[in-house]
């Protein structure tokens, strides 16, 4: 029998599987959401059995994979990456529920095509989360790419989806050959260090890798090497320039996926700082001279924006500034934010970025143009909208304000200066959002389409309570998503200490 986590990431490939093997077409929207239902239950049975008082990894499973090289599938979780699975595997459902009507047209073989491939990214993606062997997790981090390429250059929405699609993959292909080069020196670092020679002392085990000394020089390469390779994905600036691209020319739902998961700054927690930590204490600045740039550079760029996927793109970009500034803490305040600011991405800003999509699929554009006076024809709409900018923004009360809080006390603290930034930053983030949502939400109907619009349907209307209330209760009530990343948090700041 599998295990909980190797039954998790098996029920996407097989719901893909699953989807050609229906007698119909159109069955495959009805097959992927059965998929991606099971697949949030497991999550949250994986949430459920978690000891939150333990800080190592639980729920390992492992198995010999590549044996003359010491390569296994080994996956775990711990309080970093637990929370990951159930948020991932909603936001999933969340683009299978909005997107139901995207692929139901052409050749018949579309709509199979279309939900195999967000099937098969949520495989990938969970996988990210739950690998404990870094040549299993860099082959779930590289298999990411695939199904985004062609979702991207088959049903984006502009006109240059295809070099967008072509831009992202390069670019992200590019990225992971210095995180290969990184865990290969690890690995080999570990067979000199146990004096076993090659390949028996080969180690890519992330448990075995973070209690083996690195010498200082091997130290820095690492950190940099997977720095570079996590900042492409995260984004860091000025390594962005992607993002903004694909948010336009890609299709919005998918698009939500690359807004509300950050995989790169995951890693950046999991592997890079972790793996060479004193090296990442001697490049404090680095980080926190990044993240800080990346805060105003995102804020003013969103400021300047007058379509709605445009703004959440650049605010993207500046809220994950933050995390890196969080993470540049080094302490377990920073680190517990940084984490529940991540998981509090994947319901707020993949919340926006779905209804933006709402918004393109009945009048087929979000620029600020083609809105205004949207509120009066699409009031349930204006009003998520709303309430979610109003949690980007880390109004109390929202899941924002406590990830928020956490980060900004733990950066003040250790960078005085780079907290105040964050400070000025969030003012200017409250004024790009207000004043696009003013010129788009309100004031009088400007626009046809907007006044023949059609508000949420009903499974848009349950999708967005569902992420509503999340929101509410872990702003209302974040004690226990803190517990449960307290103990592996602590265990992270140790090394740092």
């Amino acid at each position: 029998m599998f295990d909980s986590l190797t039954l998790l990431l098996l029920v996407y490939p097989l719901g893909a599987l699953l989807i050609w093997l229906a007698p119909r077409p159109d069955s495959a929207r009805v097959v992927a959401l059965a998929a991606n239902a099971v697949g949030l239950t497991l999550a949250a049975l994986v949430l459920a059995g978690f000891d939150p008082t333990q800080s190592g990894f639980q729920m390992v499973e492992r198995a010999a994979w590549i044996p003359s090289l010491n390569i296994d599938y080994a996956v775990g979780v711990d309080g970093i990456s637990v929370l990951f699975l159930p948020a991932t595997a909603l936001l999933f459902l969340g683009v299978n529920l909005a997107s139901w009507n995207s692929a139901q047209h052409g050749k018949d073989k579309l709509p199979r095509l279309y939900h195999s491939l967000l099937l098969l990214q949520a495989g990938a993606t969970l996988g990210v989360f739950c690998a404990v062997d870094t040549m299993l997790f860099f082959l779930f981090w590289e298999l990411s790419l695939v199904p985004f390429y062609f979702l991207v250059s088959l049903w984006g929405v502009g006109p240059h989806r295809v070099y967008a699609a072509t831009k992202y993959t390069l670019i992200m292909f590019a990225g992971g050959v210095p995180l290969l080069f990184g865990f290969l020196v690890l690995a080999f670092n570990h067979a000199a260090f146990s004096g076993s020679g090659l390949p028996g002392g080969l180690s890519f085990d992330l448990a075995t890798l973070l209690n083996t000394p690195l010498p200082d020089h091997l130290e820095w390469a690492v950190f940099l090497l997977l720095f570079l390779g996590f900042a492409v994905k995260t984004p860091v600036f000025p390594l962005h320039t992607w993002l903004p691209l694909l948010a336009m020319e890609g299709p919005v739902a998918v698009a939500s996926l690359l807004v509300g998961l950050k995989l790169g700054a995951y890693g950046l927690i999991r592997f890079a700082v972790p793996l060479a930590p004193d090296a990442a204490q001697d490049l404090h600045w680095l980080l926190a001279g990044l993240g800080t740039f990346g805060l105003l550079y995102g804020a003013v760029a969103a400021l300047a924006q007058t379509n709605l996927r445009a703004m959440l793109a650049y605010a993207s970009l500046s809220h994950v500034g933050l995390v890196l500034l969080g993470i540049a803490s080094f302490n377990l305040q920073g680190v517990q934010g940084a984490v529940l600011q991540l998981v509090n991405f994947t319901v707020v800003s993949g919340g926006l970025f779905l209804i933006a999509g709402f918004v393109q699929h009945r009048l087929g554009s979000t620029d600020v143009l083609s809105l205004g006076g949207a509120a009066r024809t699409m009031p349930l709409l204006a009003s998520f909208f709303l309430f979610f900018g109003l949690a980007g923004m880390g109004v109390p009360g929202t899941s924002g304000f406590p990830a928020e809080l956490l980060i900004l006390v733990s950066a003040i603290q250790t960078h005085t200066g780079a907290g105040l930034a964050a400070l000025f930053a969030m003012v200017v983030g409250a004024g790009y959002f207000l004043n696009i949502y003013r010129r788009a939400f309100l004031g009088p109907v400007v626009n046809q389409g907007v006044a023949t619009a059609a508000d949420l349907r009903p499974r848009e209307l349950a999708l967005l309570l569902v992420f509503a209330v999340l929101i509410l209760v872990a702003g209302l009530y974040p004690a226990p998503l803190l517990e449960v990343i307290r103990p592996a948090a602590e265990a992270w700041a140790v090394r740092l200490s």
